[in-house]
């Protein structure tokens, strides 16, 4: 298959719909069965069997998606332990799945089919965007002293945080816009260009809005309450952040 079915489910997509478009009775044979992958539970009818290249690529994904689900519980392990908190991770980790706007938006503008090398891509986008989301909620934790609105400390933290979030969106788009004409490479190209460039800008926005959701823009921790009191690694005064999120 090639053109608008050079990916395999495209192509089975179109195969199934045609099977059940025929008129199986006038033709005096029974509609036989569809199975995607392994062996049909029921051997004695007509069964089309999908194997090929289409296993091929629905165990790829299945194990690549398997590991993309373990590298992301291990970050989050990793920064449950940095922040001590498990609220915050999840805060972290929201920009990741919101990538696949952008990945999918590139794959249509350039009519690419989501190849395994674009699975790549948009894995190898959760480390970029974790650090680029640490950046930002780290300072935001920083500067949570009390003395400021929670609206104000956002709007600071956006502010000094975002060159160093672009620039290094920036970095790794630069390296993969060399490989964007690659007839192999085009899918990890495209994932990381449009995944990098969508997570950027819903970075420094989601993540503010997820703060004011939780807290309210006004919200201030409660410096009264010794058992939110926390020392603040940055000047080495005492704080109080616990509960931030």
């Amino acid at each position: 298959l090639a053109g608008r079915y050079e990916a395999p489910i495209y192509g089975m997509f179109e195969i199934q719909d045609r099977i059940k478009a025929f008129d199986w009775a006038s033709a005096g044979l029974e509609m036989p069965a569809v199975s995607l992958y392994g062996q049909p539970a029921d051997e004695t009818g007509t069964t089309l069997l999908w194997d090929g290249e289409w296993e091929v690529t629905y165990v790829t994904f299945r194990d690549m998606g398997m590991a993309f689900g373990v590298a992301l519980l291990g970050i989050y392990i990793l920064v449950v332990g940095q922040f001590g908190t498990f609220r915050v991770p999840l805060i972290i980790l929201t920009p990741v799945p919101l990538t696949l706007i952008g990945i999918m938006i590139g794959h249509w503008l350039f009519g690419a089919a989501f190849t395994a090398t674009s699975m790549i891509g948009f894995i190898a986008l959760a480390g970029i965007i974790v650090r680029n989301s640490i950046l930002l909620v780290d300072f935001i934790r920083h500067t949570t002293d009390g003395e400021k609105p929670l609206k104000q400390v956002l709007l600071e933290a956006g502010a000094i945080r975002f060159k160093p979030i672009v620039l290094t969106a920036l970095a790794a788009m630069i390296g993969a816009a060399v490989i964007l004409t690659d007839p192999i490479f085009q899918g990890l190209a495209i994932s990381l260009l449009f995944g990098l460039a969508s997570s950027t800008a819903l970075t420094v926005l989601v993540i503010p809005a997820i703060y004011v959701a939780l807290r309210g823009p006004d919200w201030r921790p409660d410096r009264s309450n010794p058992l939110q009191t926390v020392a603040n690694p940055a000047t080495g005064d005492s704080t109080s952040a616990s509960q931030q999120t």
